[in-house]
């Protein structure tokens, strides 16, 4: 886990962020990432491999990303979902020569490419996610697409979502950074408005609660750290079966929120 505190401009969001190895296993393979210089981008990382070699992939991953933003802001002049699309292979790259043989990870990232238009990005590979709850609406919308086996099932009709949910190949994912040479990265461009809330998690999240209790828990904690709190403690209370990680992100309200925020981690 990285975590940066430099936040000086009013375009900033709001972001708390807590990552928990569970109650069932012994290492935490989950890593995560805030960072607002030159641009903000937050990404969320679930390791595998076993024996630790998740944990080095998904560490390699986010350290890629904190490596190159600077280096790709300066080169561009500002993100773009083609460079953002870059980054990612940058860090698919950096797993392929850092991790262990056998290891991989999922990466999903939300960056701002001109936050004072409303412009984001959100890019992933794997089933670690990214969730939007609107100003205003008490909905969540999912804005990333699963690559995993079950989401295959649900694609094609074979599987309801809820059954997704408890499918014995629940677990198996069908892209990951460093498990294959070639990689092919989900990039697309989201609009947000200020009260929009998004949130980043990977699989011990959503694989402990129905996405109408996440939303329950957003919509009861208008704190952003008292959201993730409340979200991963959930998830352990279900079982914490695996390693859960939360990273929410707020875009302010006034600009006077937002020159005041820090990031917070737990």
């Amino acid at each position: 886990m990285t975590d940066s505190t430099d936040q000086t401009s009013p375009q900033h969001p709001l972001v708390a962020a807590r990552t928990d190895v569970g109650a069932v296993r012994e290492l935490n393979e989950d890593s995560y990432t805030v960072l607002t210089d030159p641009v903000f981008l937050a990404a969320v990382a679930d390791g595998m491999g076993g024996h630790a070699a998740g944990e080095v992939a998904s560490a390699a991953a986010v350290r890629a990303l904190d490596d190159g933003l600077a280096r790709l802001v300066e080169a561009e002049g500002g993100p773009s979902l083609e460079g953002l699309g870059e980054l990612v292979h940058a860090a698919h790259q950096a797993v392929l020569e850092q991790g262990p043989d056998g290891s991989g990870t999922t990466l999903t990232l939300l960056a701002a490419l001109d936050p004072a238009e409303g412009r984001w990005a959100v890019a992933n590979v794997g089933d670690s996610r990214v969730y939007r709850r609107p100003a205003g609406s008490a909905v969540l919308q999912q804005l990333t697409v699963d690559h995993s086996a079950v989401q295959m099932l649900v694609d094609a009709g074979e599987l309801t979502p809820d059954e997704a949910r408890v499918h014995p190949r629940r677990n198996v994912i069908t892209r990951a950074l460093g498990t294959t040479e070639q990689l092919v990265v989900d990039v697309g461009e989201v609009h947000a408005v200020p009260g929009d809330r998004f949130l980043l998690c990977s699989d011990g999240l959503t694989g402990e609660l129905l996405d109408e209790e996440v939303l329950a828990l957003l919509e009861d904690n208008t704190d952003p750290q008292s959201a993730v709190d409340a979200l991963v403690q959930a998830a352990l209370w279900r079982g914490g079966r695996d390693n859960v990680t939360v990273v929410l992100v707020q875009i302010p309200e006034d600009a006077e929120a937002a020159a005041e925020a820090e990031p917070t981690a737990g």
